[in-house]
């Protein structure tokens, strides 16, 4: 008996051709990140400068409604804490250190 393989034809080009944003719709999202940011920050700020010498490269989950922040090591366990008390919230990620950014480029 001899195997056949099927003969599968390959796809090719995007999944989801109607998910191209506009550039119209890329600067609204840019925006309201930025305003979203912007919220945040001053909760961080604010906190800085005690919590850099004690938790040095820990992440800052910061709900800017509440004004509610939830530190911890893990990125996950502190976005984590921070739906647990606000379901419906979407935090905002800091690193505490100098720059507060959470990311190496």
């Amino acid at each position: 008996m001899t195997n056949v393989k099927p003969n599968r034809t390959v796809r090719r080009g995007r999944l989801f051709p109607e998910i191209q944003w506009s550039e119209e719709k890329k600067a609204q999202w840019r925006a309201e990140r930025e305003a979203f940011y912007q919220r945040c920050k001053p909760t961080f700020d604010r906190l800085k400068p005690e919590l850099i010498k004690t938790h040095y490269n820990w992440y800052m989950a910061v709900e800017p409604d509440s004004g509610d922040y939830f530190i911890d090591n893990d990125d996950m366990v502190a976005t984590k804490m921070c739906r647990q008390k606000h379901p419906n919230a979407i935090p905002f990620m800091f690193r505490i250190n100098n720059t507060g950014a959470c990311g190496t480029i």
